[in-house]
């Protein structure tokens, strides 16, 4: 059962809206995104429903495991209940696709993630971002989506957010 749904971003305006910030746009097209409380804590935003937690670490994304470990030794999680929600650029754009535990596919806040918890039994919704068909990785997920892509995002991220809905809907309903 899932207890907490991690969103992998990073912080500031500088990468709102970037390829590494899949993560924290689908909390956004969450249908109840609206309805969420979110607060500073675990170095980053913390929002509860019902006895599902979410969180949107505001550490750099190397960095996530910090903030993801922080959350999980306060309330006891174990690693086997969260639902990492990250970009991945080994799918194509706009492909979701869910799976339990497994590689890191060199993310480097999935790696984080691994190093703080010592474990990859997470489950992660990766958020296809496609590869760069040149120049470099990390200058790739750092810039913003080409106007085209833009135009596909509100699909994606929606689709994204019904995986989630539907893995927490008995938890979140009102």
């Amino acid at each position: 059962m899932i207890r907490l749904v991690v969103f992998l971003g990073n912080p500031g305006p500088t990468y709102s809206r970037t390829r590494h910030n899949a993560g924290w746009m689908v909390a956004d097209a969450l249908s109840f995104a609206g309805a969420l409380d979110w607060r500073a804590k675990f170095k980053g935003r913390f929002a509860s429903r019902s006895n599902i937690g979410f969180l949107k670490p505001e550490t750099l994304m190397n960095r996530s495991g910090e903030s993801v470990g922080a959350c999980m030794t306060f309330f006891r999680i174990n690693a086997p209940d969260i639902l990492v929600v990250h970009d991945d650029i080994e799918l194509e754009l706009g492909k979701v696709e869910l799976r339990a535990g497994g590689g890191l596919a060199g993310h480097n806040g999935l790696r984080d993630i691994n190093r703080v918890t010592g474990t990859r039994d997470f489950s992660r919704l990766r958020v296809g971002v496609s590869r760069p068909t040149h120049g470099d990785v990390a200058g790739y997920v750092l810039s913003r989506f080409a106007a085209d892509e833009e135009a596909q995002l509100p699909d994606i991220l929606a689709r994204a957010a019904a995986v989630i809905e539907e893995l927490v809907a008995p938890a979140t309903s009102p």
